[in-house]
């Protein structure tokens, strides 16, 4: 159950890569703006610093897991979990805030937190036996 944990965490750290990758590098991308219902290209210009922000969110919690499945890789078990459980912890915690925030982006939210709940479970099964 830890590999599949740590497989269904790191899927949702790439998913916040991509994220951050709409979000900070590729705001005002008819994609991003289709993505995040920004509109125009200049609706999506005023929000444009603000996503650049919370896209960095997103690639810290990332790196974050990433970082952590490395350290278990390498036999660091309980630094490694600590990391994994921050990391994909609090972007099921940031999807819980979104979809209680405004529940029009329950969608959002789901694909945001759904998967790395799932690697926190599995994760915390694995630990347990």
């Amino acid at each position: 159950m830890i590999i599949v944990g740590l497989a269904l965490t790191g899927v949702a750290a790439l998913i916040h890569v991509f994220i951050f990758y709409l979000e900070s590098i590729a705001w005002t991308s008819k994609r991003a703006r289709e993505t995040f219902g920004t509109g125009t290209v200049a609706q999506a210009e005023t929000q444009k610093a603000l996503a650049f922000n919370q896209g960095f969110y997103n690639l810290f919690l990332a790196i974050t897991v990433f970082v952590g499945i490395a350290f278990v890789i390498g036999g660091a078990l309980t630094v490694g979990s600590a990391l994994v459980f921050a990391g994909a912890g609090s972007m099921v915690a940031a999807s819980l805030v979104l979809i209680l925030s405004d529940p029009s982006k329950a969608s959002a939210a789901l694909k945001q937190g759904v998967i790395p709940a799932l690697g926190v479970v599995a994760l915390a099964i694995g630990l347990a036996l």
